[in-house]
């Protein structure tokens, strides 16, 4: 069921302008889906969807670029903005950020599925990233500042 949901979900997203996640639950549901709001969000982010602009200079969903690896320009540009610094203390990483943003790097981060990182930790102006080792710290590290340069 979920496959032939998520099959929809890509055919409505070339053939509609969804705006909205109660849009594509809408537009799902009159293709004889029974989703929940909670189903549609789970598939969005599984689907790694994003808000692209379209043509009219609003947003739409949208499927990331082919050979997308976790990382979009959108999501590059956010890293860019928010992050003030990085640094590595042993297995733990630690993220300054501008204030009120470290929830929003934090998932940005976290769909960069960074090698050797198992979770993060954001507050308002700081996340903690932790790694398997010290090694993949150091690496984490420099994957973000090659992003934020």
């Amino acid at each position: 069921m979920k496959n032939s949901r998520q099959t929809a979900i890509r055919a409505l997203l070339r053939e509609q302008k969804i705006q909205t996640q109660e849009e594509l639950a809408e537009a799902l549901r009159s293709r004889g889906f029974r989703v929940t709001q909670a189903t549609v969000s789970r598939d969005m982010k599984e689907m790694h969807l994003i808000k692209a602009s379209d043509e009219e200079g609003g947003y739409r969903y949208a499927e990331p670029e082919a050979g997308w690896n976790g990382t979009n320009e959108r999501q590059i540009r956010l890293l860019r903005d928010c992050i003030v610094k990085s640094e590595a203390a042993g297995q733990m990483i630690v993220v300054k950020t501008m204030s009120g943003s470290a929830g929003t790097a934090a998932e940005a981060l976290d769909s960069l599925e960074l090698q050797g990182v198992v979770g993060s930790i954001a507050g308002d102006n700081t996340i903690f990233l932790v790694a398997r080792d010290p090694d993949a710290a150091k690496d984490a590290v420099e994957r973000i500042e090659s992003l934020i340069r």
